[in-house]
């Protein structure tokens, strides 16, 4: 299927963001912006704009959890440097004890507008291993982060949304048990997946039919020393989606490379798949018969067009939005 355009286009690139100080409000840390706290300048943004809301945030440890709602569509948070612009918070399940479902009420930022993006920021929950902590949680569609890092323990970064598509390119992401899970459609690319003990980097809950769920493409995939018998992923729901595409994959990564979370069933409807991966870690000889080794055809398949195809029902428009050269 040939997409032509898709709606919503990311309107400023961040080098004219500081070339021309296009933001529309600063937070800093030391009173000179116009807020100390990210929460409040969230707050304080037009709903539903009719343009780009730009706001940068100074360099600072801001102890925060942030919420930005569905009516704080295209909104810009860009930070001054993303390892010093950090937004952390320390919330887990047994911290957070409203039940089961306690995981959901974890995150240190909750993204649930569309048209989203992130930059030069790292997301940070510091919990430390305790059990489940997310430390970003999106819900929103066409959702971008560039050049950020996502730091956690299990349940780092939980990619939700049935209608959700979700970029992360040039980002940093780590974590433990099932660190990057969800429903979501995810493109990672030229991202570090840093494995921080043995575990299962992905737990995708992909809905049936969905064409894509999470694609890992020119990344590069590390680990802790402590980290000796890492998988790829297992599947949270029974149609999960992941695949690994010329990336670079360490000696941690299990021959077999796959679970099926002890559900034998599981292997007869997910879509667990690799292509032109490289590195000790990389060789399909010894992986579960029931995962996929894409062909170059397929393999071609998986172009950003392809992955973000629209519903139907944007309005076209000569700009993407997401960037072909961030």
């Amino acid at each position: 299927m040939k997409i032509i355009t898709i709606f919503f286009g990311l309107i400023l690139i961040s080098m004219e963001i500081f070339a021309q100080d296009k933001f529309n409000l600063r937070v800093a840390l030391d009173g000179s912006g116009d807020f100390t706290s990210i929460q409040k300048a969230i707050d304080a943004c037009k709903a539903f704009p009719d343009t780009r809301v730009i706001i940068f945030v100074e360099n600072g440890i801001y102890k925060e959890k942030l919420v930005v709602p569905s009516c704080n569509s295209q909104l810009s948070i860009i930070g001054e440097s993303a390892d010093s612009t950090i937004i952390t918070f320390d919330d887990h399940f047994s911290k957070i004890n409203r039940g089961r479902n306690s995981t959901f009420y974890t995150y240190t930022l909750l993204v649930q507008a569309n048209d989203f993006r992130l930059e030069n920021v790292t997301v940070e929950n510091s919990a430390g291993p305790v059990g489940q902590a997310v430390a970003l949680h999106v819900e929103g569609d066409r959702c971008l982060f560039a050049n950020c890092r996502i730091l956690g323990n299990q349940d780092t970064l939980y990619a939700a949304g049935r209608y959700s598509r979700q970029y992360f390119s040039n980002c940093a992401i780590e974590g433990t048990t099932d660190f990057i899970f969800g429903e979501a459609t995810v493109l990672f690319e030229d991202c570090v997946i840093h494995c921080k003990s043995d575990s299962y980097i992905t737990a995708a809950s992909t809905p049936e039919g969905k064409p894509f769920g999470f694609v890992f493409r020119n990344c590069k995939i590390t680990a802790s020393d402590i980290a000796k018998k890492v998988y790829l992923g297992r599947p949270w729901r029974s149609f999960a989606k992941v695949a690994f595409m010329n990336c670079e994959l360490g000696s941690f990564i299990l021959p077999k490379g796959w679970d099926n979370w002890s559900k034998p069933e599981n292997e007869r409807s997910v879509h667990f798949s690799e292509f032109n991966n490289s590195g000790p870690g990389a060789s399909t000889s010894q992986r579960v018969p029931w995962a996929f080794k894409l062909s170059e055809k397929e393999a071609t398949q998986y172009t950003k067009e392809n992955i973000f195809v629209p519903f139907g029902w944007e309005k076209p428009t000569e700009v993407k939005w997401y960037h072909d050269n961030l």
